[in-house]
């Protein structure tokens, strides 16, 4: 089956977007010359499966920033709702059952997917459909917003593989999460 990865950053605080699921945090941090690993790892995935709060922030970058093909898991999108210059490389599924979104994925002949966005890394998380997660931690206390991890069931244990901090003040922890 496709495994899913996570690579997200937080504020200090645990927030990956504010309420209205901006970045306005994240897009000040100083960090030229600095890609913390993101070339290789998203080389290493087939493509990325986000929620609908993260592919509409995406959408009002300057530019698509991603290379690798895109699904969309929404209740509420549909094909129609993709722009025209994206339709080659974004696609939505009403699918909300991430074990199912995996299998899909699978048959696709994906292997590894990066999962993004706030409360969809909860529900693939919740699921047991996560791997490893590469957690970037940014200097910042932004005191609300969407936190990356919300209630659990029960605990998760993670193993850490690797933590690297850069002069932008960033640190980057890599986890394994252990399944039991």
């Amino acid at each position: 089956m496709t495994t899913g990865h996570v690579y997200i950053a937080t504020s200090l605080d645990g927030f990956v977007a504010r309420e209205d699921h901006t970045l306005d945090w994240l897009m000040k941090q100083k960090t030229e010359g600095e890609d913390f690993g993101y070339d290789e790892f998203i080389d290493s995935v087939d493509g990325l499966v986000m929620g609908r709060g993260s592919y509409e922030t995406v959408l009002t970058f300057e530019n698509w920033i991603y290379t690798k093909p895109v699904l969309v898991m929404s209740a509420t999108l549909g094909p129609d709702d993709i722009p025209v210059e994206l339709k080659d490389k974004v696609e939505v599924t009403n699918e909300t059952d991430p074990a199912k979104v995996m299998n899909y994925l699978d048959e696709k002949g994906w292997k590894r997917a990066y999962v993004d966005g706030g409360r969809l890394v909860q529900s693939f998380m919740r699921a047991g459909l996560v791997d490893d997660i590469t957690l970037t931690l940014i200097p910042i206390l932004i005191g609300k917003g969407i936190r990356l991890f919300g209630e659990i069931e029960g605990d998760v244990d993670l193993k850490l593989l690797s933590s690297q901090s850069y002069g932008s003040g960033l640190v980057m922890n890599r986890y394994e999460v252990t399944k039991t």
